[in-house]
Order: C-alpha cells, then structure tokens, then sequence
C-alpha cells in the first residue's frame, strides 16, 4: 500500500464516522481515511450489504471498518450512530456529515413531504449528529459537512436541496465557534458535480461544461480534500466552506 505510506501515521488509531458510506463520496473517504490509519466508521441507511462491501474492501488492505446502521433523517437514529460508536470503541475523533439526496425539482412541484425530507436528511439529521458528536469528541476532534458547490451559484431547480444545504454550511460556522476552546474544528467541504455513478447524462455533460478542466470530479478528488481537512495539518482552519469543486464556473 505505496501511496498510503506517507500519511498512514495521520490518523493513526482515531475513530471516523463517515454517514451515508457505502458508496460515492462518503466510500471515498471511508477508504482514504482507512488508508491514513483510522478505524472507520461506514453507516447506511438501508443497504447493508453495499456497506459490508465497503468494509470487507477496507479490512482486505488490512485496515479497520464497521457498517452500522443509522437513517440520518431521523433524528434518534443520527442520535444512536454516535452513541453506539461511542460505546464500541470508547472514543470518537471525526465526524463527517456526507449522506444526502440529490433533489432536483422545481419550486412549484415540491411537495411538503418532500421538502421535510430533505430538510431532514440533510440539515436536522447531521446538526443533532453533531449535536451527540460535541458531548462525546476527543479535544482536537474534527468535524467536516458535506454541502454542494451549487449552494454558491445561481443554479435553478433545486431550491430545498440547497436550502439544506446552505443551512449545514451555517452550522458549521456557528459550531466551530463553540468547540473551539477544545481544538475542534468544524467545516464544511463543498463538492462541484461528481461522478458518483448516479448521475444522469444531461448532468454530466452539464458537469463537464463547467468545468475548466473538462471533466466531472471524482469521489476521490473530494476524498483527499477532506483527509487534508481533518489532518493536523489543517489545525488552524475552522469554520470555513472550502470549495472542492475543480474551479467550476457558472
């Protein structure tokens, strides 16, 4: 494991919860923080085979994984996700914030069903997640929210996806205040389109348009920004939205 070597000693013996890791991103940065040293965390919602697959692929390159199963849109499981890793291993180091839906639909078809959905999923899951997180994390722990580059554009037809959000990108603001008489750091990861495998062929080539480099991003382009995020050397960045979108114009 060559390319591991040089930062396997990073996050050596810490423990990550990556929510919503059995594919796309959150797998990504299962296995990249595997690679560094730490015992990972993969939750998912309903599938539990895709992330037994997750780690069964992480503990075949000799690191540590657990699939624990947590619906982050509700608000007592997010609670239990933290609490049963807590207990388990005796310690929590990172949190990160991934899972989430996609919704793109315009304004005047959503359905409030579908607006407390997402809100749920993507801004009240991860803040009482966080909420556990504060009371249980190591002095020095991180905690990283995944939010979408689109959220800073003018890009139509996905207004409660991005509320959501722009309202994860505010807590971490607020929260970084609040940990950082601990050295807990709090920030959000912003992703341009990425080629998670779900995407629909207009999407990508409207990803690839905007792109100066003329190409979608990969899970793992977002992955090694969020290990440099939770590294020690990111120590003195906190509450920022740093933009891992390959310089996408719109």
């Amino acid at each position: 494991m060559a390319e591991g070597k040089g930062t396997m000693a990073s996050l050596s013996g810490k423990v990550a919860i990556i929510t919503g890791a059995s594919s796309g991103i959150g797998r990504a940065i299962a296995e990249r923080f595997s690679q560094d040293g730490a015992i990972v965390v993969v939750n998912y919602a309903k599938n539990r085979e895709k992330a037994q697959h997750v780690v069964t692929g992480i503990q075949a390159k000799g690191g540590k994984a657990v699939a624990m199963q947590a619906d982050m849109s509700q608000v007592a499981e997010a609670r239990r996700l933290v609490l049963d890793t807590f207990k388990q291993f005796g310690r929590l180091d990172i949190l990160v914030n991934n899972a989430g839906k996609f919704m793109p639909k315009l304004l005047v078809e959503m359905t409030e069903v579908e607006f407390d959905q997402i809100m749920a999923l993507q801004a009240k899951g991860p803040y009482f997640a966080m909420q556990e997180a504060a009371k249980v994390l190591k002095d020095g722990g991180r905690i990283v929210n995944i939010s979408s580059e689109l959220t800073h554009t003018n890009f139509a037809g996905a207004t409660a996806h991005l509320g959501s959000k722009a309202a994860l990108e505010q807590f971490t603001k607020g929260l970084a205040q609040e940990l950082a008489s601990r050295g807990i750091t709090v920030n959000t990861v912003a992703p341009g389109i990425t080629d998670t495998g779900v995407l629909t062929e207009d999407y990508r080539q409207f990803g690839i348009q905007i792109s100066p480099f003329k190409r979608l991003g990969l899970p793992k382009d977002i992955a090694d920004v969020v290990a440099f995020v939770v590294s020690d050397d990111a120590r003195w960045l906190t509450g920022q939205i740093i933009h891992a979108g390959g310089g996408m114009v719109m």
